[in-house]
């Protein structure tokens, strides 16, 4: 029993020795097959299933401290929102204080005009009633040198009350103001009246004409005076009129802009309002969401604090429980025999590879942590070059493509500058087609009507070397793109040449011969002309 005991326990021992390399092979080849297959899990979901280390809580207190930062970063974020917010509120109030007293000065300046209007009356009556006066007072001293002048002057009884002018000027407020110079002169009138009246009772003279002369002229100091005291009414009342207008034009403009102040003010405030609407919306309905996500949160953290403590707890029993159960194994095996003693032994191995097992499965989590981890930064690294080699494909096949546009165009300028070329090259050859034609039709003309032969002959071998040259060209160029028909019928052409230059030669002996536009009929020569002449055209286009 003991032997299969052993044999139990080292099998499984040995089995978990073995499995480091397997399992490290394994999971190599794991992600690859991952990353054919099925995407990844994410780094959250991968913690949630590794067990409490120092890694998961170096990896907390780092989330932990990031979110402190964040919140902090936040709250500072706010404040300086605040001081801008209360800075431009205090702005706004200053601004509105200064409207206030702009508002006040105007209404002081408006007022101040209207006190000016009112002293400048006040000064206008003033001046009338000086002119009144001094009118008065030149009748007055007329009268007295009047009255003096008829009564005569005792030396000794002549007195003058002189009075003191009083301290105050006292203004009085007449309705009308045009009676006050037909009063003084109704006045002057019955006082003029009565000492006529009284000069014609005691018997004296009647007036003089110089008494009329001064009436006349203080009723033309009268009425300068009215006169300058109309003009200075007129101005004022104009120039009162002319404020009023102003000012009455300043308070439309600025009712005007304080209206469009006031519409801009509103519109903002609604879009303003409007925002905050929407911010608020917002901004509950992510507290709701962070509340719900908290609550979620914290229903985990409470079930896995109580998976915790419950292993805590277990952990605790277990080695209470082994510690009773070594102290019960140490009593049996004082009070039983030797083999108690072996059973013990047999246990105690047991614990030791079962802690050995234990550590073994601790190095082996640690060394697959260690390797998710490795493979997490290497599918990283992975997937850069993925995304590099990807970018980099596209920009070569971006620059294929403009290379392909690119030579697909300068095939087609060559295809098209192909195509001119070759129509141009056919159009030359039918032209030479119908010279060649037009020739021959004149060299028949010429043989029927006669003429000289040899200068035709000159002329016409000029011609046909040139049209042979020319020929040449045309056939290089025909090669390529017509067929071996049609150079074969500019071969006949030359031959049919050579046997008319060979005709006229022989036509020199004898002038008549018979052509057609097929061939020439001319009986053989002895000389070897004949045999050398059709060779030199032909081997000229060859």
């Amino acid at each position: 029993m003991s032997a299969a005991d052993r044999c139990a326990g080292t099998s499984p021992r040995s089995a978990r020795l073995a499995t480091p390399h397997v399992s490290s092979r394994h999971a190599s080849s794991q992600p690859q097959n991952q990353e054919d297959s099925t995407p990844l899990p994410s780094i959250n979901e991968r913690l949630a299933f590794l067990r409490p280390s120092r890694e998961l809580l170096e990896y907390y207190r780092k989330k932990i401290a990031d979110f402190d930062e964040e919140h902090e970063d936040l709250v500072k974020r706010l404040e300086r929102y605040k001081e801008t917010y209360d800075e431009q509120h205090k702005l706004q109030w200053e601004v509105r204080q200064r409207e206030e007293e702009i508002a006040e000065l105007q209404k002081a300046l408006s007022d101040m005009q209207v006190y000016l209007f009112q002293e400048r009356e006040h000064v206008l009556r003033l001046y009338s009633e000086n002119d009144r006066l001094k009118i008065r007072e030149l009748e007055d001293r007329k009268k007295i040198q009047h009255l003096l002048a008829l009564v005569g002057t005792d030396k000794g009884e002549v007195t003058y009350f002189h009075k003191e002018p009083p301290h105050k000027v006292t203004v009085l407020q007449r309705p009308d103001k045009s009676r006050d110079p037909h009063e003084g002169y109704d006045a002057s009138r019955t006082g003029t009246k009565r000492s006529s009246s009284k000069r014609a009772a005691k018997g004296e003279k009647p007036e003089s004409p110089e008494r009329y002369q001064r009436d006349n002229q203080t009723l033309l100091l009268q009425v300068e005076a009215l006169q300058a005291q109309l003009e200075e009414q007129t101005r004022l009342s104009k120039e009162q009129l002319e404020a009023l207008l102003e000012d009455r034009r300043i308070h439309m403009e600025e009712a005007q802009v304080q209206h469009q102040r006031d519409q801009d003010k509103i519109k903002t405030l609604t879009d303003k309002l409007h925002k905050t609407q929407n911010l608020l919306y917002e901004s509950t309905r992510d507290f709701l969401q962070l509340k719900s996500d908290a609550r979620a949160n914290e229903k985990a953290w409470m079930a896995e604090k109580d998976s915790l403590l419950r292993k805590l707890d277990k952990d605790p029993d277990q080695l209470i429980s082994r510690e009773s159960e070594k102290e019960k194994k140490q009593r049996d095996t004082k009070k039983m025999p030797q083999t108690g003693h072996e059973a013990w032994k047999l246990h105690s191995r047991e614990i030791k590879s079962m802690q050995e097992q234990l550590m073994q499965e601790q190095r082996l989590s640690n060394m697959y942590r260690e390797q998710c981890i490795t493979l997490e930064s290497e599918l990283a690294r992975i997937r850069e070059e993925g995304d590099v080699g990807r970018e980099l494909f596209k920009e070569r096949s971006e620059k294929m493509g403009k290379r392909l546009k690119l030579m697909t165009q300068r095939y087609e300028a060559l295809e098209k500058r192909r195509n001119l070329e070759v129509e141009g090259f056919n159009n030359d050859i039918k032209q030479l087609r119908q010279k060649l034609k037009d020739v021959e039709k004149q060299l028949f003309k010429d043989m029927k009507t006669g003429g000289n032969w040899l200068r035709l002959w000159q002329t016409q071998t000029s011609r046909v070397g040139t049209q042979a040259s020319r020929l040449t060209i045309v056939r290089r160029w025909d090669s390529r793109t017509r067929s071996i028909k049609e150079v074969e019928g500019i071969n006949r052409i030359m031959q049919l040449w050579a046997t008319l230059s060979h005709g006229c030669q022989s036509s020199r002996a004898r002038p008549t011969c018979t052509c057609s536009r097929t061939g020439v009929a001319a009986p053989p020569s002895s000389s070897g002309r004949t045999s050398t002449s059709p060779s030199t055209p032909t081997h000229e286009l060859h």
